[in-house]
């Protein structure tokens, strides 16, 4: 069966414009455009369409799609038990954070009580998810699954307090590079201050400190264009600057 633009639109609960927009940037062509200049979209396009929208809701990037879609290797059955096992997570985040909910809500209208751990539980799962969504394939490549499970463990199990620290160490990094960049020199003692902070947050999610490791993780804020992106936000140049700082700081400088 054919559908045209306006039924599919109708049938996947998008728009026409979204339809025509992956149309534009090749993420999805209709099968045939019909003599009066429809567009037709058939079996394929539908089922490619669920695949679009599948990964839209896991949080991907259209240009990550488009690669994902148009690689030749695409299997659609090994990405649809894939999807099923990111949504089983994402259900068993919002299962957490519902029963978070109910456990304030049962403590507020003093039916229990609720200890103060357990109201950061869903949060941190949350966090954990983002993560791994983000940045999961790459450090599991570089570390190992040992290591990121760890680190995972380790992160739900911090107690509101080291939460709290862990928190704020990220927010103060930021700001010591940012005074930092302004003398443009990895030695400086604010340099050096935020690659000292950059490990005393690592402490909080590794098992295990290395030097090795934590220059190595400073090459991949540069080299990966999204932890350049998340430390560039506010001003270019703080990937490098962290990265230079902490390979002085862990001797390893190249």
């Amino acid at each position: 069966m054919a559908y045209t633009i306006k039924k599919l639109s109708t049938l996947a609960g998008v728009t026409t414009r979204t339809l025509r927009y992956y149309d534009e940037i090749g993420l999805l062509k209709p099968a045939r455009i019909n003599s009066s200049g429809y567009r037709l979209y058939e079996q394929a396009e539908v089922d490619k369409l669920q695949q679009i929208l599948f990964y839209k809701e896991l949080g991907m990037e259209l240009e990550r799609i488009i690669a994902i879609l148009n690689d030749p290797t695409f299997d659609a059955t090994h990405a649809l038990k894939e999807h099923r096992v990111k949504l089983l997570e994402k259900r068993e985040q919002l299962d957490l954070l519902i029963a978070n909910v109910t456990k304030t809500l049962d403590t507020k209208e003093g039916k229990k009580m609720m200890a103060d751990d357990e109201k950061f539980e869903g949060f941190k799962k949350t966090l954990i998810d983002e993560n791994e969504q983000a940045y999961g394939k790459e450090i599991r490549e570089k570390y190992g699954d040992d290591t990121i499970n760890q680190a995972n463990a380790k992160l739900q199990n911090m107690t509101e307090e080291d939460y709290e620290t862990v928190t704020n160490l990220a927010e103060h990094i930021h700001e010591t590079l940012a005074e930092a960049l302004q003398l443009g020199d990895p030695s400086s003692d604010l340099a050096q201050k935020a690659a000292d902070l950059h490990r005393q947050w690592l402490s909080f999610y590794w098992p295990d400190y290395s030097k090795e490791a934590h220059a190595n993780l400073a090459q991949m804020y540069v080299d990966d264009e999204r932890f350049r992106a998340y430390y560039d936000k506010e001003q270019e140049g703080i990937a490098e600057l962290l990265r230079d700082a902490i390979y002085i700081y862990t001797g390893m400088k190249k």
